[in-house]
């Protein structure tokens, strides 16, 4: 059984590192982490001495591997590209395989040879590979390239999934937990890296007006939405094992819903803030199954284009297949502060837009009829583009005493137009070399998150809930809007004129 075994280890890697990234020749690597390590570097982010190995077991030329690892680099616009011939010369490649001592014995070796002119001997593990092969990768590091506290410093990064119930899930904790401390280990689930998302506690606990409304007091009901505008585009073969559920919603979403939800931490440390996030997933209600809605996209024309339905997918084997494309459930906490007021999560492929929103919804103004005044939403948009929006009421110009529904909006590209906001791996690998674990999952965090989804997904499993059509391009299962509205969800006459702020961009996931 996972447990706080912690500690609050917050030296950082500010002179020298050598990072290791495990899986370099997969996608991960060239998309997500190779552009992060070279946008840090242009930014003058990564310590002085730095150098930086891909493993894996491709045979790559050097002048292969550096084609792999700047493969991405073109978006991250014309101005790095002076930077790039510095950065590729840090970058050296090691031909291995992941079920020997001796490859692992030959890495090591390269590494203390770059480790000989460092002032520190810091090691950042990189594991971008598939979850199965973190334990016997994690074993011969252990065994081959650990460094002793009078050594140096390790740290072991994991990418998500951490399992694929609560049982499997345990069993990777049991696996690694002998190899490495929880103060070594950094589970990145890449949401807590977006900017947005790191903006909820500064919001909350940072204004006043924040902290006085933000509880059931004042809240009528919560909404965590995330959609995608496109299918499973040729992956529906991995995706059919794993479903929305599990794609999203046991880690991206509860992750969001514990910062949402979490009381105030007794400080900022990395150690206090996930204590107050485990104490909500902990007062979590079992899902009730009349509150959960399931759904398959189904083929559809989209702006005059024929789209395929998910078994249209020709990765798809079994074309009888029950695995969600959609889902959307009520989450309540047992907990003084939210008593009664329904957590709505909803994630969706094929659906008609692409977003992911946090959306507060307040109760009505007292005394008020609810179908003539609006209710007050604040609205935390994560994706396509940031932004922070108030609906509230206001008087329309003119003569007559009208009030008329609009919004205080802040857009990040318009208020900080010269600021590069950083990507959620460039911010993630940043706090790993700096120590700070704050936006990373810990052992009992995981295991309360698994322990809330795995029933739910064992009821899918025997078939206790129906899956419900719903086109391409649409906006989800009909059935998704009955649960809105069952969870007290309300929608005014005065609403009926408004339009949210548009908020144009490309989805970045």
């Amino acid at each position: 059984m996972p447990g706080k075994d912690t500690k609050d280890t917050t030296f950082s890697f500010d002179k020298s590192v050598t990072i290791t990234v495990f899986g370099a020749s997969g996608d991960l690597a060239s998309k997500k982490t190779f552009p992060a390590l070279f946008t840090l570097y242009v930014q003058g982010l990564l310590p002085p001495q730095t150098k930086i190995f891909g493993y894996a077991r491709s045979d790559m030329s050097p002048e292969k591997f550096n084609e792999k690892v700047s493969s991405h680099f073109e978006m991250l616009g014309p101005a790095n590209n002076s930077k790039k011939e510095e950065f590729l010369k840090l970058c050296k490649y090691v031909r291995g395989t992941y079920n020997e001592d001796k490859d692992f014995s030959k890495l090591n070796e390269v590494l203390n040879d770059a480790e000989k002119d460092m002032d520190e001997k810091n090691r950042l593990l990189y594991l971008a590979l598939p979850p199965s092969q973190f334990a016997e990768v994690c074993s011969h590091l252990k065994k081959e390239c650990y460094l002793k506290k009078d050594e140096g410093h390790i740290r072991v990064i994991i990418e998500k999934p951490f399992g694929h119930d609560l049982a499997s899930s345990r069993e990777l904790q049991d696996n690694l937990s002998p190899l490495f401390g929880e103060d070594e280990i950094y589970r990145i689930d890449h949401y807590l890296g977006k900017e947005m998302v790191k903006n909820l506690s500064i919001v909350r606990f940072m204004n006043t007006f924040m902290m006085g409304c933000w509880s059931n007091q004042y809240i009528s009901n919560v909404q965590i939405t995330f959609k995608e505008p496109f299918g499973t585009e040729g992956r529906g073969g991995y995706f059919d094992d794993i479903g929305i559920i599990r794609d999203v919603m046991q880690n991206h979403l509860l992750q969001v819903l514990s910062l949402v939800a979490m009381d105030r931490p007794v400080s900022d440390g990395p150690e206090d803030t996930r204590d107050e996030k485990v104490k909500v997933l902990r007062m979590v209600r079992p899902i009730k199954l009349e509150d959960v809605v399931l759904g398959q996209y189904e083929a559809a024309e989209v702006n005059g284009e024929k789209k395929p339905g998910y078994k249209d997918d020709d990765s798809i084997k079994n074309k009888d297949t029950k695995t969600p494309t959609y889902a959307a459930f009520a989450v309540y906490i047992d907990s003084e502060r939210w008593d009664g007021v329904p957590f709505i999560l909803k994630a969706g492929k094929a659906l008609d837009e692409p977003k992911v929103e946090i959306r507060l919804q307040f109760k009505p103004v007292p005394g008020a009829a609810s179908h003539q005044i609006a209710r007050n939403e604040l609205v935390f948009r994560v994706q396509p583009t940031e932004a922070i929006y108030l609906k509230m009421n206001t008087k329309f110009p003119g003569l007559k005493s009208e009030a008329v529904v609009t919004d205080l909006d802040l857009s990040y590209r318009r208020r900080f137009s010269n600021v590069q906001i950083p990507q959620a791996y460039e911010s993630l690998i940043l706090d790993c070399l700096n120590g700070d674990h704050s936006n990373f999952v810990r052992d009992d965090e995981l295991d309360e998150a698994w322990q809330i989804i795995t029933p739910l997904l064992e009821s899918i499993d025997q078939g206790k809930l129906k899956i419900e059509k719903y086109p391409y391009g649409s906006r989800g299962p009909a059935a998704a809007e009955e649960l809105l509205k069952a969870s007290g969800y309300t929608r005014s006459r005065a609403d009926e004129k408004y339009t949210w702020p548009t908020t144009a961009g490309h989805a970045n996931l």
